[in-house]
């Protein structure tokens, strides 16, 4: 049996001369795994890169048997900010924190539409940091652990112990940059590390300790990338 399908590369692996081992998340929201024959050869492995779109040809002798996959590139060309560090890195980030929120055979609604969304934000808007912030805390809703900051426009402080909004300001609690979120102030390193510090609580405590996960390397080397950035030029 077979079936076409679009998908974002999450991860792949060598495992057998120039084959690879690949995960896929679909456009259906959800994932699928499968061999690659030849797909590391000078003429495929442009072709299977992390956080490309592909047009998925997807085949399958039975029921118990992996998935042998075909590609081409589709879009949006993801390709064609390879060469922006910040941009390549978010790209890797959010690839990474996807590939420990989904297992093959689960449905998570909404996972490929705010990732789709997300990314062609990120290829054409100059606010794209913002917009990742924003992503982040979708990730959280959709795999359950919802932070409604939208709702709590009035409470200025979030707890980071209780997982709440409040007005009660002390020592578990940070000033939500609810003015950054809307685009209403500059950036600064300070708003992201306050967004990177609730959504690693929330994830740490919810999902990974459930999994015996920890925080991805290309999502920490992000954050090191674009705080330092910032704090050297925008404060």
């Amino acid at each position: 049996m077979h079936k076409n399908q679009i998908g974002i590369l999450l991860y792949r692996k060598l495992i057998k001369e120039n084959d690879l081992f690949v995960k896929i998340l679909l456009d259906n929201n959800s994932i699928v795994t499968g061999i690659v024959y030849g797909g590391s050869s000078s003429k495929k492995k442009n072709i299977y890169q992390i956080g490309y779109y592909l047009n998925l040809r997807l085949n399958k002798k039975n029921s118990n048997s992996l998935y042998i996959i075909e590609a081409e590139i589709s879009y949006p060309l993801v390709g064609s900010i390879i060469n922006d560090k910040f941009k390549l890195y978010c790209i890797l980030s959010i690839v990474s924190l996807i590939n420990i929120s989904i297992v093959e055979g689960q449905i998570v609604k909404g996972l490929f539409e705010n990732t789709d969304k997300f990314i062609n934000n990120l290829i054409t808007k100059k606010n794209w940091i913002i917009l990742y912030c924003k992503w982040l805390f979708d990730l959280l809703k959709v795999i359950g652990y919802e932070i409604d900051y939208k709702s709590n426009l009035k409470n200025s402080f979030f707890d980071i112990e209780l997982i709440i909004f409040t007005n009660i300001k002390n020592h578990n609690t940070y000033e939500f940059p609810h003015q950054f979120l809307a685009n209403k102030t500059r950036i600064q390193s300070k708003y992201l590390e306050i967004i990177f510090t609730i959504f690693e609580k929330v994830f740490k405590s919810n999902h990974l300790n459930n999994i015996n996960y920890k925080l991805p390397y290309s999502y920490i080397n992000f954050k090191k990338l674009i705080i330092n950035y910032l704090i050297k030029n925008h404060g």
